[in-house]
């Protein structure tokens, strides 16, 4: 064997692992306990590439996956990867609707769909151009089962291999969808999956030793890219079906999980379990936990950090590109920091005519990665309004400091103006997140005949909790001995439920509309 001196030297990738260490565990757990070694994992890509190609499918052909957590979507992944085909990953919890606007738009030859969900998206999908139904899980009218199209297949790696990629939607908290494509480089799939091990140094995920857990959302792409990495490093996948706070605890201590994923919203999950539950279970084997997507309030994170130690890393960046990692120790140092630049990556910040703002100051956040250009699929005029020359911005609003590390406020779009001040929202979201009554909570701009917006706090409360004048009252408090004073929310309103992408960002565009509609502003 290669490299055993340095375990990353040695070829790794899902592919040379399954040639090197074929009886090395892929899957630990996964819905419906199926475990795989990562000979049997890549066998089963490999009958799949094969069959995709007999169906006629070609490099650069799009294939829409709508699957639940689970094996599944990693045998698609892998097989996609390794025949120049595109694939994009949808929530099933779209509707038919949404879910046709954007096959429509890939201009997909063929549609995966879990036979759960394939009753209320049958009629749809019978309505579109494409070319190929396939259901996974067992039959369902109008699909071909997967079985169908791996049957008598070989589980050897294909000839002419070629690498695929994905194709990443936003979650459409702008109302409206948008889709990053790049060009499919020329490189053989498996020198792309072992060239992987350089984004598993980056974060510490040890060669071959350990188990990720993955306990988001599959579709979302920053699962997906971590999960992706450590199976290619060779740590096997612990999948959960859908995330609950005290079977994951379960699952870190059964499987001994060393690295995961997750978003902000899962820790304050975790943080809300009675003591004697967290403390229940061992999570000393954890030795990487990365959380992105949304911003993590202050106190969440440092709780996080007091509870399972100086293992939360954190990452920014959007479906466009990755921007910086934060390192435990650099976040005790500079708490509140999302770290500083990746390597091949330039911050800058710029004010809204484009000219470069010095260190503390606030502006646009651009990243500039000369090379790993991207478009929104089909909107060109998009493209080019997020661009300055090679950087582009994903919309927040942020500084860097004396060394480097950059410090986000918001989004530029949720950015309240109150009486010609800048206020951001995130600050006092994450002041009121740490109240124990608090579950959920959007700040956001309502409409002032004097100072032009006003803050308002939109709270959604833990279970068995009442909204009442009072609790409104203590909140104002509870902000007042926090926040300045033109930071604090003039309102606050309660909601069963706020809305929140299946990425864990919160839906504002929503509640913003139904506060300025009587003003006609265009949101």
């Amino acid at each position: 064997m290669e490299g055993d001196d340095n375990p990353w030297q040695q070829r790794l990738g899902v592919w040379w692992i399954a040639q090197d260490h074929p009886d090395q565990v892929a899957i630990f757990d996964s819905p419906g306990g199926v475990r795989l070694t990562f000979g049997e994992l890549a066998g089963r890509a490999h009958q799949l590439v094969r069959g995709l190609r007999h169906s006629g499918l070609q490099r650069g052909d799009v294939i829409v996956l709508v699957l639940p957590n689970g094996l599944d979507t990693v045998m698609w992944q892998l097989a996609t990867q390794e025949s120049g085909l595109r694939y994009i990953t949808l929530n099933t919890a779209l509707t038919g609707p949404e879910l046709g606007d954007i096959i429509a738009h890939a201009d997909a030859r063929m549609v995966v769909v879990h036979r759960d969900h394939s009753e209320h998206l049958g009629a749809m999908v019978s309505t579109l151009p494409v070319d190929h139904r396939v259901v996974v899980g067992g039959p369902a009218d109008g699909f071909v089962q997967q079985e169908a199209i791996t049957e008598g297949q070989e589980s050897t790696p294909p000839p002419d291999r070629s690498l695929g990629g994905v194709i990443s939607y936003s979650s459409g908290t702008t109302g409206r969808p948008k889709a990053v494509h790049r060009r499919l480089p020329d490189v053989d799939p498996w020198d792309a999956a072992d060239s992987l091990k350089r984004f598993g140094q980056a974060f510490r995920f040890r060669p071959l030793v350990g188990a990720h857990l993955v306990s988001a959302g599959m579709h979302h792409g920053g699962c997906q890219g971590f999960y992706q990495g450590a199976i290619n490093v060779g740590q096997g996948l612990v999948i959960m079906e859908r995330f609950d706070a005290e079977r994951a605890l379960a699952l870190i201590e059964e499987h001994r999980v060393s690295t995961a994923y997750m978003v902000p919203t899962q820790f304050v999950r975790m943080l809300r379990l009675p003591p004697q539950i967290r403390d229940r279970y061992d999570h000393s084997s954890l030795e990487t936990v990365v959380h992105s997507a949304a911003p993590c309030p202050f106190e969440i994170k440092k709780r996080m950090l007091e509870w399972w130690g100086p293992v939360i890393w954190e990452t920014y960046g959007g479906i466009e590109g990755a921007a910086t990692i934060a390192k435990p120790h650099r976040w005790l140092e500079k708490p509140g920091t999302v770290g500083r630049a990746i390597r091949g990556v330039t911050l800058r910040i710029l004010d809204d005519d484009g000219t470069e703002l010095p260190a503390g100051a606030v502006g646009h956040i651009y990243l500039d990665s000369k090379g790993s250009g991207f478009e929104y699929k089909g909107e060109p005029d998009l493209t080019r309004s997020v661009h300055r020359g090679s950087a582009f911005t994903i919309g927040d609003m942020g500084y860097l400091d004396d060394d480097g590390y950059l410090f986000v406020c918001d989004r530029a779009k949720d950015l309240i103006i109150s009486g010609g001040v800048n206020i951001y929202p995130a600050e006092i979201e994450g002041v009121l997140t740490a109240h124990p009554h608090v579950a959920d909570v959007a700040v956001i701009g309502v409409p002032d005949p004097e100072w032009g917006e006003q803050v308002k706090a939109v709270v959604e409360l833990n279970g068995g909790v009442r909204p009442t004048p009072e609790l409104a009252e203590e909140l104002s408090a509870w902000c007042a001995a926090r926040l300045a004073s033109y930071k604090r929310p003039r309102s606050v309103d309660f909601r069963e439920h706020l809305p929140r992408t299946d990425g864990g960002k919160l839906s504002k565009r929503t509640l913003r509309d139904e506060y300025w509609v009587e003003t006609g502003r265009n949101l």
